[in-house]
């Protein structure tokens, strides 16, 4: 078995290093890149990026907004999504913004979704970061960025601001994760190997089971299950193998590098903190004992402890009925909050 899957990684290797430039110009928004067919709501562009010594591509869409609203961008946009997302999830945002004028960007990670998914890779939040910047870089884009993240794609966000100091005006952290550090609470370490094989188990029943409870709170409606049926899509993929070992190596490097630690950093950055209060999500708290379980996932006092790490530039907005997707869950009220606090 160890050899058959150190083989499929040099196989795969192989495939992904030589498989030569991303494709050009924007795809049509229904595309089975990625190894699933799904609908996008805007047209995919790549960026390729050559990165631990492999050529990647990492999907995105770039939407500007309609003319007749706003000929000239009032501003630009990055929306980055969670581990159990892809940027298609932000589209109800997306839309949002597009109509008071903004540009909006919405990369898919590395690793996940209409990206590459490469059979090893060294993931950090640093990495990511730096695949991001490449997008924007390519696009010309470098005037002052609002940058949204969601639960991973807030870890991701906050790097980002720390790493680019001089692009980013406006930070927007959506039920972050990493507001604690589990493995200093008790939360065991597991390896790649062992998480590997829960993602492979992945299927509609365990997919939905968590979103249900941790995300919407036991409620469910049918448009919930547009974004289950993603990504069951992708588990049962053509990609299924890279992916489920990627998002092992991703859980591991979210596990390790906890963002509670530098939020003090982001004095110079003006910072929302939409929390959904009775989220639960921890990393590790499936397999942390009980007494550590019941410690972890407090977004009630994450949030509060949040803000004040940050400090006067932080503005909390708490929605204490919501669990960790409030975007998704009370898009009306989430998207009043975002768009006040922007004006």
């Amino acid at each position: 078995m160890y050899l058959s899957r150190m083989s499929a990684i040099l196989i795969l290797s192989a495939v992904t290093t030589v498989r030569g430039r991303c494709p050009s110009g924007p795809s049509s928004v229904n595309t089975t890149s990625g190894g699933f067919e799904f609908t996008y709501p805007w047209p995919i562009q790549y960026q390729e990026l050559l990165t631990q010594q492999q050529s990647l591509c990492q999907a995105y869409m770039d939407v500007h907004p309609d003319p007749s609203i706003s000929p000239i961008p009032v501003g630009t946009v990055v929306l980055l999504h969670g581990k159990n997302f892809c940027g298609a999830t932000w589209e109800r945002t997306a839309r949002v913004l597009l109509s008071s004028g903004y540009r909006v960007i919405i990369p898919d990670h590395i690793g996940f979704c209409k990206s590459s998914k490469p059979a090893a890779y060294q993931y950090s939040l640093q990495q990511l970061a730096l695949n991001v910047h490449s997008i924007l870089s390519s696009l010309n884009s470098t005037a002052p960025l609002t940058v949204i993240g969601h639960s991973l794609g807030g870890m991701l966000a906050t790097r980002f601001t720390l790493m680019y100091l001089s692009l980013v005006s406006r930070l927007v952290l959506v039920n972050p994760i990493g507001l604690e550090d589990w493995k200093a609470k008790g939360v065991p370490y597991q390896s790649t190997d062992q998480i590997y094989l829960g993602e492979r188990a992945s299927n509609y029943t365990s997919i939905r089971g968590y979103e249900q409870s941790t995300y919407y709170l036991g409620t469910w409606t049918p448009a919930y299950d547009v974004w289950v049926d993603m990504l069951v899509r992708i588990y049962r993929g053509p990609e299924a193998e890279p992916y489920a070992f990627d998002q092992a190596l991703i859980t591991d490097a979210v596990y390790t590098q906890p963002i509670v630690y530098e939020l003090p950093l982001l004095t110079k950055t003006k910072v929302l903190l939409l929390i959904g209060a009775k989220d639960t999500t921890a990393i590790g708290k499936a397999w942390a004992p009980p007494d550590v379980q019941r410690i972890l996932g407090n977004y009630s006092v994450l949030g509060k402890e949040a803000a004040s790490a940050i400090g006067t530039n932080a503005t909390l907005v708490e929605f204490e009925d919501l669990g960790h997707a409030p975007q998704i869950q009370a898009p009306e009220r989430f998207h009043k909050a975002l768009m006040d606090w922007l004006a």
